[in-house]
């Protein structure tokens, strides 16, 4: 007989990715109807992710500097579900409406660049510390932040340890933080954070 494949397995078959930790996470708090951001859109697979979370009545937000990231995540996505942004992360409070802001649900970061294009067009630490503190300005009470770092690659490391200095001063009765990653790998594997805002 055939064992059967675990379902929150890598690829390989080992423990889940900090991509795919973060979507199990926002997916089992994530409602129908409710209105989540994803602040680095890349060719969209965390928009598609998100709204298939929110549906059928929610909404997501996109980010992205890229002209590309929007081409190819509208490929994606539905079109009455989501917002796509052609801008920066940092400018999420003013591109969202005001009457959503404490309400949103989740805020998701795929830091580091955008897949199959240049990769000197990254994510920058000075960018991304603006907006994560946007981000938990925008969520509601019990919304959850999540943000996958990738140390390996160039500015990664810098963003990594800015998040983890930025995340040990969270007021502890305001927020929960976790921080997963792999501890026995040579190489720099990618590593994720978790805010929950306390209800």
């Amino acid at each position: 007989m055939t064992e059967r494949p675990p379902h929150l397995a890598s690829p390989n078959g080992g423990l889940p990715s900090s991509v795919l930790w973060a979507q199990l996470i926002l997916k089992d708090r994530l409602r129908a109807g409710d209105v989540a951001i994803d602040a680095t859109m890349g060719n969209g697979h965390d928009t598609l992710f998100l709204t298939q979370c929110v549906a059928p009545e929610g909404h997501v937000f996109a980010f992205d500097v890229q002209e590309a990231a929007l081409i190819e995540t509208r490929k994606r996505v539905p079109a009455e579900m989501t917002t796509l942004i052609h801008a920066g992360h940092e400018t999420m409070r003013a591109q969202v409406p005001v009457e959503l802001h404490g309400k949103i649900s989740a805020v998701m970061f795929n830091l580091g660049y955008l897949p199959g294009t240049n990769k000197a067009l990254i994510t920058r630490t000075e960018t991304t510390m603006i907006a994560v503190r946007e981000a938990l300005d925008l969520l509601k009470p019990s919304g959850v932040l999540t943000i996958t770092v990738y140390p390996g690659h160039e500015g990664g490391a810098d963003e990594g340890r800015h998040i983890a200095e930025w995340a040990a001063t969270l007021d502890s009765r305001r927020f929960e933080v976790q921080h997963l990653r792999p501890v026995n790998r040579a190489a720099s594997p990618p590593e994720l954070w978790v805010v929950w805002k306390r209800g």
